[in-house]
């Protein structure tokens, strides 16, 4: 039993800091040409990650999200990305706000 308890611990790894955890996940998406770093931001707070910016398409909006979601160590994703001509969206939980 303890040896099953200790793989699946190793298994897990760390947990990252929030400037690790957005460093990495950066790493990842913006690996992809079609993604306009200069227009995207992405941090994280407690393992939720926070995109934000301006992308072409909803497609290029959803493609962002679910590479984000495949990062180990994210927990949730906020998407507030938004398109052209469109409101930026407030965050649904209020992480960020009130800090």
């Amino acid at each position: 039993m303890r040896g099953l308890v200790h793989r699946l611990r190793r298994r897990q790894g760390p947990a990252l800091d929030d400037a690790t955890l957005a460093h990495k996940v950066e790493s990842v998406v913006f690996r992809d040409s079609r993604i306009p770093k200069g227009q995207i931001s992405i941090n994280a707070e407690q393992g939720a990650v926070f995109l934000r910016g301006q992308v072409e398409s909803p497609e290029l909006m959803e493609d962002l999200e679910q590479a984000v979601r495949a990062v180990a160590g994210v927990r949730s994703v906020e998407n507030l990305l938004h398109l052209p001509g469109t409101p930026s969206p407030h965050p649904r939980g209020g992480a960020l706000l009130g800090r």
